[in-house]
């Protein structure tokens, strides 16, 4: 990404969550530990169903004394609807923001300069009500800022940064195997732990109960782990969703999300992932290519 370039992520919702019971409640559903949430941290997460398939993922953030979602606009009332399904006799109050907020993405190198400008070694912070923070997730996906739309401007103007088409932000994020864009396409489609959330610290084995725990940490604990979501490149056609992958005669994959940025869960072992990554592959009536990022082991 480049220092001088913001990447304004206008499709994010907004999910407020407060009461005495707040934290309790969430951490009996999200995948990631909430305690790990103070003054100076945020988490990614995830919401899986009770089966330990994929549902949604979201960054949590404690602001002005509530926790906030930041998720996919397109979801944010399904998440909402979800957490208030599971309120029960709970004292909390979910709503999505009345207040118009927008998030844009910069890079790791313009977060650090912030911090530094204001004395902050924090990777989370909160200044003039506006929330900063290194992404969860990876180092390379950079910082992020949380600000009222009606502050956009300024704050730009502010920090010397010029807003760019956030396409080139999800490109990105593609390139380096974080899907970014349509991950409704994967809810209840793949395992949580087959998303690759304990590798983007989505996910805490040792923080105890959450909804679908139980099949994810048998998965995992009993090497049942077979199949894992890659990045997919094009090399020649059009790579449709359920269109199957195969290697010689075996099928080792199948899209789960074709476009912009094409995903599919492929497998890792029966035959090992080695012996076809980077190699071109049959994909419907296309050809693609596997891209398997260094952080996926």
């Amino acid at each position: 990404m480049e220092k001088d370039k913001a990447y304004i992520l206008d499709d994010r919702g907004y999910i407020f969550i407060e009461g005495k019971d707040s934290e309790e409640f969430l951490q009996n559903i999200l995948t990631n530990d909430i305690n790990k949430i103070k003054t100076n941290n945020l988490i990614f997460s995830s919401i899986l169903s009770p089966q330990g398939k994929y549902l949604y993922e979201f960054f949590v953030i404690k602001y002005l004394n509530k926790y906030l979602i930041e998720c996919e606009k397109n979801i944010a009332k399904e998440v909402s609807d979800f957490l208030n399904l599971y309120k029960l006799r709970s004292k909390v109050t979910i709503t999505e923001s009345k207040e118009k907020y927008v998030s844009f993405a910069i890079s790791l190198e313009k977060f650090n300069e912030i911090k530094k400008e204001n004395k902050n070694q924090k990777n989370f912070f909160i200044l003039d009500e506006n929330c900063y923070f290194e992404d969860p997730r990876l180092k390379k996906l950079g910082g992020r800022i949380i600000t009222k739309e009606a502050n956009l401007d300024l704050i730009l103007k502010k920090m010397n940064l010029i807003s760019d088409d956030k396409s080139k932000f999800f490109s990105y994020c593609f390139k380096e195997g974080v899907p970014s864009v349509n991950l409704s396409k994967l809810k209840n489609n793949l395992f949580g732990v087959e998303c690759n959330l304990e590798k983007l610290n989505g996910l805490d084995f040792k923080k105890g109960c959450f909804i679908g725990q139980e099949n994810t940490s048998r998965i995992m604990l009993r090497n049942k782990l077979r199949k894992r979501l890659f990045p997919i490149q094009k090399i020649s056609g059009e790579i449709l969703e359920n269109d199957i992958i195969k290697y010689e005669n075996h099928e080792v994959g199948k899209v789960m999300i074709d476009k912009p940025y094409s995903f599919a869960l492929i497998k890792i072992v029966d035959p090992e992932l080695h012996k076809f990554v980077n190699v071109e592959l049959v994909c419907g009536k296309s050809k693609i290519k596997i891209i398997k990022p260094e952080w996926i082991t």
